[in-house]
């Protein structure tokens, strides 16, 4: 008997057919992977056996038995969890209190705090039960749904690219956790663009493109190669990374000290960078590290910091806002993609407008038709799924609405541009495009600061590399000489007895 059968589900979106007489049967204690590029149609699918979204067409079946699964509320009931890519919390709510709405009722709230606890230490996550929400980071947030998940002691649990902004150690441990659950008969349905992982963890794969299943496989049997050809036809061409010239200094960072302002937040501890033009720097690091606050106080959301803490072509700005940053050529991609990347309920034409301004005429009149002519524009420039300039940010893929983010920052020529998570759930088709298009950005004498926690992508993009670890920053060091065991180690702030000729010459 399978755990879950589909048999021919379609759901019908007004600019878009997202799911096309799918069929899929996922056995107790198997690791599925559903696999495809974005806007193939995973999520909607995930979601409706989530009871998040209804189908138009098909039956499902749980256990045997069919079902329709009427809400979140019911699918809990019958023994279904699910971790959203895009996260289900309430800003103003502890952890504690985001899990407990998802749980039985009859448990204290301290009960549950002590249940989460206990599950995220056997299970090697790390989560603050009383910390609010608004204080975590994305990392951080991604444990907390991934705990939340565990509690309910699912009989399938449904992860929606789960490792998108966990490191390559936190990973490591929830395979771990994803394997026990499965030997003990919990099935997994197991969305994730990194291929790597779907051929180390899963048992089977399913593979989706424009809304149909295209191919089921064994993903042990399979090669990168292959798996990618299966889902975006074709293998994505090499990353071109020519050696870099740095140039100009163009963003420096002295001695930046600051106290964090959240009482959960990590303060940031002399921090020193330096960024020239022409180079890519990374900065590595576990979520929770200081990162949120770095980059608010290099895009100019926080002017705290001393004038000179923060000069930009020798200017000092760390008293200055993002429009005077923009400016002078700084450009910002912040790690969350909705409510901070980009407003929900507004077209992808007015986003533009958050930090562009090509379509402002006199006294602020909006000319509209630019707008929609620039929001195309990045639309084909991307490759971005949408419904065209007028659909709303959140009608998107999470991979499709990550493209055009970082598209639109990439458009502006900027001639610094700071990208927190810059391919965080897009398909390895649109992670190359967006490597790439950086690369080639480097190229064209622009000064890049990349932040991510995926060490690989690090490790392609970055000319030098630092980690940052409780609010230090550690000395950069050449990727060419840089280890995968080295930044790991690093990560725990052990980089003091690091020999000093790993810091360049550059810095």
């Amino acid at each position: 008997m399978y755990r879950l059968e589909l048999e021919n589900i379609s759901k019908q979106y007004p600019a878009v057919k997202a799911n096309d007489r799918v069929s899929l049967r996922v056995k107790p204690g198997e690791i599925h992977a559903v696999l495809g590029e974005n806007g193939a149609g995973k999520s909607t699918l995930m979601k409706i056996i989530y009871g998040a979204v209804r189908p138009d067409e098909g039956a499902v079946r749980f256990n045997g038995q069919p079902v329709q699964v009427a809400s979140p509320a019911a699918a809990r009931a019958l023994g279904i969890s699910m971790v959203y890519q895009h996260f289900s919390l309430f800003d103003t709510l502890t952890v504690a209190e985001n899990v407990w709405l998802g749980l039985d009722r009859s448990l204290s709230l301290s009960e549950v705090s002590r249940r989460i606890v206990e599950v995220a230490g056997s299970y090697g996550l790390e989560v603050d039960a009383q910390r609010p929400v608004h204080s975590l980071s994305v990392g951080e947030r991604q444990r907390v749904e991934i705990v939340r998940a565990l509690l309910t002691g699912p009989q399938l649990l449904i992860l929606d690219e789960p490792t998108s902004v966990l490191t390559p150690q936190a990973v490591d441990k929830l395979f771990v956790t994803l394997r026990q659950l499965a030997a003990s008969g919990c099935s997994i349905l197991y969305i994730s663009h990194k291929l790597d992982e779907i051929r180390a963890l899963c048992h089977h794969c399913t593979v989706l493109r424009g809304g149909r299943v295209t191919g089921e496989v064994d993903p042990t049997q399979q090669t990168n190669a292959s798996l990618s050809r299966l889902m975006i036809g074709a293998e994505p061409p090499p990353l071109q990374h020519r050696p870099s010239a740095p140039g100009e200094l163009a963003l420096e960072v002295s001695g930046l000290t600051l106290a964090s302002d959240s009482p959960f937040g990590t303060a940031l501890d002399g921090v020193n960078l330096q960024l020239r033009c022409g180079e890519i720097v990374g900065i590595a690091g576990v979520s929770g590290n200081g990162q949120q606050e770095l980059m608010a106080a290099l895009s100019g959301e926080d002017v705290r910091a001393d004038p000179d803490a923060v000069r930009l072509f020798g200017a000092p700005v760390g008293r200055a806002g993002p429009r005077a940053r923009r400016a002078q050529g700084l450009h910002f991609v912040p790690e969350e993609r909705l409510g901070r990347g980009a407003v929900p309920t507004m077209s992808l034409a007015h986003n533009t407008l958050l930090t562009r301004s090509e379509a402002l005429g006199r006294a602020g009149w909006l000319r509209t038709g630019a707008m929609r002519t620039q929001a195309a524009a990045l639309i084909e420039r991307f490759k971005v799924k949408a419904g065209g300039p007028q659909a709303a940010a959140r009608s998107l893929s999470g991979g499709n609405l990550q493209k055009f983010i970082v598209g639109r920052e990439i458009d502006a020529r900027p001639r610094v541009l700071v990208v927190s998570q810059p391919t965080w759930g897009v398909d390895v088709g649109a992670a190359s495009q967006i490597r790439a298009e950086l690369l080639a950005l480097r190229d064209a004498g622009c000064a890049v600061l990349v932040v991510s926690e995926e060490l690989e992508e690090l490790f392609e993009l970055s000319d030098r590399l630092h980690v940052i670890a409780r609010g230090r920053l550690s000395p950069s060091v050449p990727v060419a000489q840089a280890t995968v065991e080295q930044i790991g180690l690093w990560m725990s702030g052990l980089w003091d007895a690091a020999p000093s000729a790993a810091a360049p010459a550059t810095n």
